[in-house]
């Protein structure tokens, strides 16, 4: 097990990390913008889901691996960065259709879609990556035993704040959607603005370092 002493500092540095608007909150929020609070909390959901991809990854020592490997970091990098960027793009292009779907019921494929392009966002995130692959380790007690399941359960704790965080900033954007809903020409700018932030954080995410 985990002392509780690592657990609270754990959680502490993971706060510290979680609350700085990332990859993830960014594009829940692109998402609360464009589509509302049902798909930004898909988002998050699928943003959440996806960190597990990293998480399972260091916990069973790929994330070694992949830290002391500047190409596939890269690689990674450089899939998560385009798929964020195309889905600017189409935001954008869809603008339009904002005022339609506030007046109809969002189909489940669109929510399961939603759900997906947040996994692929949190499981290409860069920031989690690091944080798992150099910060995470730091707090686990090797002289315990049971390696994997220390940092598991570091990590759970993350998701866990990382979920409450993430959602928090949605729910903000959310309710800044509903004003603007009011007006269709409001309603494309809200369409350009998250399809704009949506690009900003792939463009980010394609220039930040791991450093």
């Amino acid at each position: 097990m985990v002392p509780l002493s690592h657990a609270l500092a754990f959680a502490a540095a993971a706060m510290v990390i979680i609350v700085i608007p990332g990859p993830n909150v960014l594009f829940a929020i692109g998402r609360a913008l464009s589509l509302g609070r049902r798909s930004a909390i898909l988002s998050v959901a699928g943003g959440v889901t996806g960190s597990l991809v990293p998480l399972i990854a260091v916990a069973f020592g790929l994330g070694a691996v992949l830290m002391a490997s500047a190409m596939l970091f890269l690689i990674v990098k450089i899939v998560g960065a385009t798929y964020l960027i195309y889905l600017g793009i189409n935001t954008i292009r869809q603008r339009k259709k904002l005022a339609e779907a506030l007046r109809s019921n969002v189909p489940s494929n669109d929510g399961r879609r939603v759900f997906r392009q947040g996994f692929v966002v949190g499981a290409t995130n860069p920031k989690t990556i690091v944080f798992f692959g150099a910060v995470l380790p730091q707090f686990a007690e090797p002289s315990r035993g049971a390696l994997p399941v220390q940092l598991l359960t570091l990590g759970l704790i993350f998701l866990a704040l990382q979920a409450l965080s993430d959602n928090t900033w949605a729910m903000l954007a959310a309710t800044a959607r509903s004003w603007f809903a009011r007006s269709p020409r409001r309603l494309e700018t809200v369409g350009s603005t998250g399809g704009l932030m949506i690009i900003g954080v792939g463009a980010g995410m394609a220039l930040s370092s791991a450093n």
